[in-house]
C-alpha cells in the first residue's frame, strides 16, 4: 500500500509535468512568432530595397506615385497576413492551453479526492455521523471541482470562439 506521501508526491509529479507541457507550449508558441516575424522583416526589407532601386530609375513622376502605392499595398498586405498569422497562432495555443487547464483540473480533483479517500479510510472513525459528514463534504468538494473543471472549459471555448471570430474578419 502507498503511503500518504507517495500518494501526494504523485500528485506533485502530474502538476509539474503539467507544468513543463504548458511552459514547452510557451517556447515553442514563442519561437513560431518569432520566425513569422522574421521571415516577413526579411521579405519586406528585400522588398523595400527592390522599390528603392525601382524608384531610383523612374524618370516619370506618374510612374514614382505608381511604385510607391504598389509598395504601400504590397507591406500593408504583408503586415495584415503576418497579424492574420500571429492570431490564428495565439488563438491555437489558447485552445491547447485551456485544454490542458481543463484536463488538469479535472484529473487533478480525482486525484486528491482519491488519496484524501485513502486516506481518511486509514482512521478508525467509530461514530457514523463524522464518516456521513466527511462523506458529505468530500462529495460536495468534488462537485465544486468538477463544476471548476466545466466552467473553465465553457470559458476557454467561449474565449477561442470570439477570438477566433476576430481573426477571421
Amino acid at each position: 500500500m502507498a503511503t500518504k506521501q507517495d500518494q501526494f508526491n504523485e500528485i506533485q509529479k502530474k502538476n509539474l509535468e503539467a507544468a513543463m507541457r504548458l511552459a514547452q507550449m510557451s517556447i515553442e508558441n514563442s519561437q513560431r512568432i518569432m520566425e513569422l516575424q522574421v521571415a516577413t522583416a526579411k521579405s519586406l526589407f528585400e522588398e523595400g530595397v527592390e522599390n528603392a532601386k525601382a524608384l531610383s530609375t523612374a524618370k516619370d513622376p506618374k510612374d514614382l506615385l505608381a511604385l510607391r502605392s504598389q509598395y504601400a499595398q504590397s507591406t500593408t498586405e504583408k503586415m495584415l497576413g503576418c497579424a492574420r498569422e500571429m492570431a490564428e497562432l495565439a488563438s491555437r495555443t489558447q485552445a491547447e492551453v485551456g485544454k490542458l487547464v481543463s484536463e488538469q483540473l479535472s484529473s487533478g480533483g480525482k486525484d486528491v479526492f482519491e488519496a484524501m479517500q485513502k486516506m481518511f479510510s486509514g482512521i478508525p472513525i467509530t461514530d457514523q455521523n463524522a464518516m456521513s459528514a466527511i462523506q458529505t463534504a468530500m462529495d460536495t468538494t468534488r462537485s465544486a471541482f468538477e463544476q471548476m473543471a466545466r466552467a473553465s472549459t465553457d470559458a476557454f471555448q467561449i474565449f477561442n470562439q470570439q477570438t477566433g471570430t476576430k481573426g477571421k474578419k
